[in-house]
């Protein structure tokens, strides 16, 4: 049996800091639900059952539109005869009578999770295969969560054992965490755990089991950037495993640029890393002569990607700060009065360039923590 294992997709949520962009990348990341009907649809990827564990939505209470666009994709999974089964999330919290999942749960396909705290919610064939389903949905005021969940339900009855949690795994963050013990879900000895809550790919061992974060699909920005994969678990006989699906989400990437030669080696390093349809933040570090013309290499390099970002974390190298760190008695001290000298006696460029090379990465590595950037 194959699950196609969603969590954090996040739907309705408006990246405004894209400033033009904002409005159509957020209608490519609300097109990321019909990316994973699609596939679950496929008879050719076997997919049996979809579980969305919690945050399909950005907000409680998202736009109409968007709330009738996902009951239509997730209406094509019961045609094609794929199970469903939906976990409200902290996000899409089901606490409030206004909840997306209160006003439409009656129309809502498959199998809705609406109850506070862990039960067998509901036994399910799922491909001819029966299936024991265990869960609950976060209710503010009902739900205990002031401490790690460690008691879960267990039927001792033939057929596959799934729950599913939205919730932190063996880490407390407060209440609309839930967290949960994973000595409690070993001792509970279900076959596969979906998780959701936290947004990067997580695999853990719990007992016979598995318990699994499939991460967020697509990112929200560079600090979430998504793990791009849709999350697919092959249950067989005495193993279980996860696999990784390429889900053509879009890239967003972190770089770190070393300041170690002048504006046109450093223009000519951030081109090398054009790619028009991915979201790139380049960190530059180390030291320079001057401050990096951030606003004109943005305006120069920005057509070469979807979205660049500069981050200046450099370290500026004046004769004046030479001199202040020349009088300490540091290593650093030490190290800047030895270039000094290198410096004083080299004869032209050809010489000077390495030595103002080397001042600047040994001054970069070392800048103490919290130090920030020399002005």
């Amino acid at each position: 049996m194959r699950i196609l294992h969603l969590a954090d997709l996040h739907l309705g949520w408006h990246p405004g800091w894209l400033g033009d962009r904002a409005k159509a990348r957020q209608r490519e990341r609300d097109s990321l639900l019909e990316r994973a009907v699609d596939y679950a649809v496929a008879s050719v990827h076997g997919i049996r059952l979809v579980i969305i564990a919690g945050d399909l939505f950005e907000t409680h209470q998202p736009e109409p539109g968007l709330v009738g666009a996902v009951l239509r994709q997730l209406r094509r999974l019961e045609a094609a005869g794929v199970q469903l089964v939906t976990v409200p999330g902290n996000h899409d919290e089901i606490t409030y009578h206004n909840s997306v999942y209160r006003v439409y749960g009656r129309e809502w396909p498959g199998l809705l999770v609406e109850n506070p705290h862990p039960e067998h919610v509901r036994r399910l064939d799922v491909g001819g295969e029966t299936c024991h389903f265990y869960s609950l949905a976060y209710t503010g005021g009902i739900t205990r969560a002031g401490t790690p969940l460690s008691s879960f339900p267990r039927r001792d009855e033939p057929g596959w054992h799934l729950a599913s949690f939205h919730g932190s795994l063996d880490w407390n963050a407060g209440d609309r965490s839930l967290p949960l013990a994973s000595s409690g879900l070993s001792q509970a000895q279900y076959d596969y755990v979906a998780l959701g809550h936290l947004h990067g790919h997580r695999v853990a061992e719990l007992g016979a089991g598995l318990a699994v974060y499939p991460g967020a699909v697509e990112g929200k920005g560079f600090n979430d950037p998504g793990v791009g994969c849709f999350t697919v678990a092959d249950l067989r006989p005495g193993k279980v495993s996860v696999a990784k699906v390429p889900a053509g989400a879009r890239a967003i990437i972190t770089r770190t640029v070393g300041m170690t030669g002048g504006a046109g080696e450093l223009e000519t390093v951030i081109s090398g890393l054009a790619d028009r349809e991915a979201m790139v933040r380049v960190v530059l570090t180390g030291a320079g002569a001057g401050e990096p013309d951030l606003e004109g290499l943005a305006g120069r390099l920005g057509p070469l990607f979807y979205h660049l970002e500069l981050v200046d974390q450099t370290t500026v190298l004046s004769e004046d700060m030479l001199e202040v760190y020349a009088r300490e008695l540091t290593i650093r001290g030490l190290f800047v009065r030895r270039l000094q000298e290198k410096l004083a006696a080299a004869t032209g460029d050809h010489e000077a360039k390495p030595v103002w090379r080397a001042l600047r990465l040994g001054l970069a590595s070392l800048q103490g923590p919290g130090e920030g950037r020399a002005r």
